[in-house]
């Protein structure tokens, strides 16, 4: 029986019918960078294999000035063109099709010959843009074209034109940006010429049998945004101009407001794209935070879009179409949006992968190989790296079994399940427990793994985990003093909180102490009004006067680096909590010396000089100041064994490395 009779319709635009209503969004990997063309053909081609309808590649540069970065990938030469047609070539052989995103950064742009509307600087880059003369912009459409008509002479079904989040195109929309008096700028019919001519002029490069899809800024979430009669304006213009698709970006990248981090509630806004469907007749496509076939169904069969866009969800699993056309869609790895292996390697400069699936975008280096000599493997601790390791291991044909003290699967991963706006882990934490049994693993709860257990397997893997780190501080009897684990699994903490350590984990609890009610990712309406997204009908841009919700408690978060809290969480994400917490009234102090701990509260003082002593009145203190490696059972095993994960290695709770190590763990067994 057909699940997803919607999303697995077909769609004739005329010249060429996709298979079904999938497209896999725009995502920039590092891949073409690296120059090894026969990796970036993997990655696309294992997605076509698994069903997607249409791919669009990461974004590639028009030209020199336009790349996000300087050597930004794109079509400037003959063998540039000869590389894609490697991927285009592999893609077709699996069945696919797929379309090149050309990305014009403009102020965006990182580097000094960045180009724009008008001189002016973008909050994320140091570059203040050069404001573009009559043939300054004749010179940027003309490039564009000529990467259109250089990707389908590279074998792409299409192009897609990068209008959207706030770069080159979006730029030239709004004022802003854009604070020109000449035929660019001012009324909004001189300030969308030029996206409509880009368009145009690209259609009539390329011809008629060729997809054009159009990426359009549905609500731009800056001041002076666009407003969404211009958004129809535009939209119904990009269509006459030859647009055969409409793809939906949703904010700039110097947004104030999250659009695709996992505390954003799923299909947050395609209530836009619903409104903008029925304005123009060609396929409008839904996008962000979108990661579950039951939910692209229920968008479709709605009326909101013709298709829907899932990146990430093609990085966490590339059989995510063909899991779901067979009936398989709870063994479909979750994007959970945490953004940690593929946003923030991007904007660090390293290649693009996945939390959950560690393979992507490392398809040729980490190929899944059957077991030549099937071992008996025995993997003790079932949190993400021992379950990596685990399925990974059966998936090769090895007999494994998971032992696992506790009486659930999961380790650290249940106590980030706790946390508000964490809610996919509880999916992740699912679908561990559906691939263990589906990988045939003989899972052991509550069992405790001892030297004779182990002693009559192959090979050992030990993935026991962390224990919470004793700071040390001097603590009087009668104090209330709490670990994480404690507080995220329900224990009473009162109305003062005071927390010892301001990394990742300490963010985590200040965000469960002070959230009230059900978290508001779980509630879009209400998540709107705490962030201030409005409705661009009534408000340019789609800003509205954030209204955060009161903090169900006071919390004080405390380091001893003398530096601003929450400077090294996440690159794409750091902000957002900065922001969450800021907002519910949080205080965060560095440079702090932990002096003793009370029944009154925490004593500290400031700076080398222990200066300044201070009395946190709080009636707790929870400590979430690091945690130790557990390897005691390796030290009484007696003979060799792999450790993984925080056995390894403990740091913040990390599980992208925890699952990375153990899936290539098990690969090399």
């Amino acid at each position: 029986m057909n699940r997803y009779p919607q999303m697995l319709a077909p769609l004739d635009l005329g010249h060429v019918v996709l298979k079904n209503r999938l497209l896999m969004g725009s995502m920039h990997t590092g891949l073409e960078e690296t120059g090894d063309w026969n990796r970036v053909a993997e990655f696309y081609a294992a997605r076509a294999r698994g069903g997607v309808a249409l791919m669009v590649t990461g974004g590639m540069a028009p030209n020199r000035e336009g790349g996000v970065f300087p050597g930004a990938a794109g079509l400037f030469t003959a063998a540039d063109i000869a590389n894609h047609r490697t991927v285009t070539d592999r893609v077709h052989g699996a069945g696919g099709r797929i379309a090149m995103q050309i990305l014009h950064a403009g102020r965006y742009a990182y580097g000094p010959d960045c180009v724009s509307a008008s001189a002016v600087k973008s909050p994320i880059s140091p570059f203040a843009p050069r404001a573009l003369d009559e043939a300054g912009i004749e010179k940027q459409i003309a490039d564009i074209v000529t990467a259109a008509a250089r990707a389908r002479e590279a074998g792409y079904d299409g192009v897609e034109v990068m209008g959207s989040e706030g770069y080159f195109l979006n730029q030239f929309l709004v004022r802003h940006v854009n604070r020109r008096d000449d035929r660019w700028g001012g009324a909004y019919e001189n300030r969308m010429r030029l996206p409509v001519e880009v368009v145009r002029r690209v259609r009539a490069a390329v011809g008629r049998d060729f997809i054009v899809i159009y990426r359009i800024s549905l609500i731009d979430l800056v001041p002076d945004g666009s407003t969404w009669s211009e958004v129809v304006q535009l939209a119904k213009a990009v269509e006459g101009a030859g647009a055969s698709i409409l793809n939906t970006g949703i904010g700039w990248h110097e947004a104030r407001i999250p659009t695709i981090a996992t505390s954003v509630p799923r299909a947050a806004f395609t209530w836009l794209t619903a409104r903008l469907r029925p304005e123009v007749s060609i396929p409008v496509v839904a996008s962000n935070r979108i990661n579950t076939p039951e939910l692209a169904e229920a968008i479709l069969a709605g009326g909101q879009a013709d298709l829907v866009s899932m990146a990430r969800p093609f990085l966490a699993d590339p059989d995510f179409v063909a899991k779901s056309a067979a009936g398989r869609g709870d063994e479909i790895a979750p994007c959970i949006a945490c953004n940690q292996a593929c946003l923030d390697h991007t904007f660090s400069g390293r290649i693009s992968s996945c939390l959950v699936n560690p393979r992507a975008g490392h398809e040729t280096e980490l190929p899944v190989i059957p077991a030549k000599t099937p071992k008996t493997v025995a993997v003790v601790g079932a949190g993400p790296a021992g379950m990596a390791a685990a399925i990974t291991a059966a998936g090769r044909g090895h007999r494994v079994t998971l032992f696992e003290r506790a009486a659930e699967i999961g380790g650290q991963l249940t106590l980030a399940r706790e946390v508000p706006g964490k809610e996919e882990f509880h999916g992740l934490i699912r679908w561990f427990a559906t691939m263990i049994d589906r990988a045939g693993v003989v899972l052991q709860l509550g069992t405790e793994a001892t030297p004779e257990v182990l002693a009559g397997f192959d090979e050992v893997i030990l993935a026991t985990g962390v224990s919470a780190r004793d700071p040390g501080i001097a603590t009087d009897p009668g104090a209330h003093v709490l670990g994480y684990a404690e507080v995220l699994r329900g224990a009473p903490v009162g109305a003062r909180v005071a927390i010892v350590g301001a990394g990742g984990i300490g963010f985590d609890v200040a965000e469960y102490l002070t959230q009230t009610g059900e978290s508001a990712t779980q509630h879009p309406a209400e998540w709107m009004r705490e962030w201030g997204v409005g409705d661009p009908a009534t408000s340019a841009g789609g800003l509205a006067e954030p209204m955060p919700e009161a903090a169900a408690r006071s919390v004080t978060l405390l380091q001893r680096k003398p530096e601003k809290p929450g400077r090294k969480l996440g690159k794409t994400t750091g902000w957002i909590h900065r922001a969450q917490l800021a907002a519910r009234g949080v205080t965060m102090l560095g440079g702090v010396n932990y002096e003793r701990i009370t029944p009154e509260g925490l004593h500290i003082s400031f700076g080398t000089a222990r200066e300044n002593p201070t009395l946190i009145a709080a009636d707790a203190v929870v400590l979430c100041a690091g945690q130790t490696s557990n390897r005691a059972l390796a030290e009484t095993l007696g003979r060799p064994c792999h450790i993984i994960g925080g056995a390894d290695l403990a740091g913040e709770l990390d599980a992208k490395r925890a699952i990375d190590q153990g899936t290539r763990l098990a690969l090399s067994l």
